[in-house]
């Protein structure tokens, strides 16, 4: 019989494995092994193009002129974005430009002011 880890919640001991979940029937917290072993101390960094790291409300300049979808005009190189905001996803930059209002950028494209 498999040895499985006893629930980190309530610390019952009948979990079972369900793919790559632990399920606790007892409390029915979910878990991994992955994220009990980390514990959430590995937050994504994100870096602009110079490699510097980069946090919500920093200033940061545009490397390169952007196309922006729906519109015929572009970001121009150069153009200064203030208070920026770090989301989750493929455009991990949220903020607003003057001249297009919000707009989500990628972290590739800038550099930290």
């Amino acid at each position: 019989m498999v040895n499985l880890p006893n629930c980190p919640k309530c610390n019952s001991e009948y979990t079972y494995e369900d793919g790559s979940l632990f399920i606790c029937p007892e409390c029915a917290h979910e878990w991994t092994l992955k994220s009990e072993n980390e514990n959430n101390d590995d937050e994504k960094v994100v870096k602009d193009s110079n490699g510097n790291i980069l946090s919500d409300g920093d200033s940061v300049t545009v490397i390169k002129d952007l196309k922006v979808k729906g519109s015929s005009s572009s970001i121009k190189k150069g153009t200064k974005v203030k208070n920026i905001r770090l989301v989750d996803g493929d455009h991990d930059i949220d903020c607003k430009i003057d001249g297009f209002g919000a707009m989500s950028l990628k972290s590739e494209f800038v550099k930290k002011i």
